[in-house]
Parts: structure tokens; C-alpha cells; sequence
């Protein structure tokens, strides 16, 4: 199974291509998609579908996941981050991909065990998992390939119990 994750922002949505079953994991590509505080809004979530509709377009992933929203503490930050995500949703629709959405203590807990750990274990695990030199850079990257491992070893799980094709 080939996934996109992605953890999308306004200024940095960070995306991981992963492939692999519940037993063997590969990272493909992943990266950051960084627009400029400068720019109009409007060009920046340009910007981010470009990008992401790209990486959907060269590659062909089975499946985009996403983390659900969670509550923001500032309402700016939250319409933003609405609206970035809306157009990585709209990458993928355009793409003809399925889409799933994880929330935050679920990306966690399937990743590492724990649905309240910390940045840095989240990003140490995923260099563990995905045989990394050495831990993402970008929390923003670290975020979107825990996100496709979620979605690996979740769909995985519903699949071997008969719950999804």
C-alpha cells in the first residue's frame, strides 16, 4: 500500500510518502511545502494544492491520510489551518484518491504506543520504524509519515480482522 500523509499548514505542510504493509515499512519521499509569511493567503494554499497535487500526480498513492483537526487556541490560526487542510482534501479528490483522517491521539498511540507522547518520541519512532539516519528535521515531516504509518497499520489491522478491503 503506498500512502501520502500529510500535516497540513499554512506555512509548512509537511508530506510523507510511505510504503508498506503491517510488517515492512519504507519511507518513498518526503519533505516540506513551505510558503512565504509575504505571500497573499490565497497564493499560499495555491501553493500547497500545487505541491501536493504533484506528489499525487507522480506517484499515484493509494490513499491520502490526514490528522482530524484538533482545537486551536487562537481562531486565526484555526481558519488557516481549515483552509489548508481544505485544499489538501481538494488535492486528493482531484487525484481520485480515498481520504482518511486520524486524530492526534490516535496517530500516537498506533505509532508509539502512547496517545499522549511528545514530539520528539513521535519523530524518534518514526526514524526507528522507517530506518531513517536520523529523525526528521521537520516536526511537520515527522507528523506526515507518523500519519501514513497510522494509516498503514490501521488499515492493516481492519483489514486482517475483515473490517475493509
Amino acid at each position: 500500500m503506498l500512502v501520502l500523509g500529510i500535516d497540513p499548514g499554512s506555512l509548512r505542510t509537511g508530506y510523507g510518502l510511505v510504503e508498506g504493509n503491517r510488517d515492512l515499512v519504507r519511507p518513498l519521499q518526503f519533505g516540506t511545502i513551505i510558503t512565504s509569511p509575504k505571500d497573499p493567503f490565497p497564493h499560499r494554499l495555491q501553493k500547497i494544492y500545487d505541491g501536493l497535487k504533484g506528489l499525487i500526480d507522480a506517484h499515484h498513492p493509494e490513499w491520502v491520510a490526514l490528522e482530524s483537526p484538533f482545537i486551536a487556541k487562537n481562531v486565526q490560526s484555526a481558519f488557516k489551518l481549515g483552509q489548508s487542510k481544505g485544499v489538501a482534501l481538494l488535492a486528493a479528490v482531484h487525484g481520485g484518491i480515498p481520504i482518511a483522517e486520524y486524530t492526534p491521539t490516535q496517530v500516537k498511540s498506533v505509532v508509539t504506543g502512547y496517545g499522549a507522547a511528545e514530539k520528539r518520541q513521535i519523530q524518534q519512532m518514526v526514524k526507528e520504524t522507517l530506518g531513517l539516519s536520523e529523525v526528521p528535521k521537520s516536526p511537520d515531516v515527522a507528523d506526515a509519515l507518523a500519519i501514513a504509518l497510522c494509516h498503514i497499520y490501521s488499515h492493516s489491522s481492519r483489514k486482517r480482522l475483515g473490517l475493509s478491503s
